[in-house]
């Protein structure tokens, strides 16, 4: 008589992949400054340089919440199912 241990879903796993690229892209495109150090062009007369950061911070916002709506939904696939 044997007994199989249960077998584990995979650690990395697509879903998880874009977690983190939704997590790391802000930190990449925040520590990237050359890309955006810069006065032109500007947006109803704020320089690039700022408008830029400040697109960032919603942009950020909409990417972690994609990334926490994505990690709640594999939590419950790896726990059968169960609805929270």
């Amino acid at each position: 008589m044997s007994v199989e241990p249960e077998e584990k879903p995979p650690i990395v796993t697509p879903v998880r992949v874009v977690i983190a690229l939704c997590l790391v892209a802000p930190f990449v495109a925040m520590l990237w400054v050359g890309s955006y150090a810069k006065v032109d062009p500007t947006f109803i007369g704020i320089p690039f340089f700022y408008w830029y950061q400040m697109l960032w911070v919603l942009i950020s916002t909409a990417l972690t919440m994609t990334a926490y709506k994505l990690w709640q939904r594999d939590q419950r696939a790896r726990k059968g199912g169960e609805q929270a």
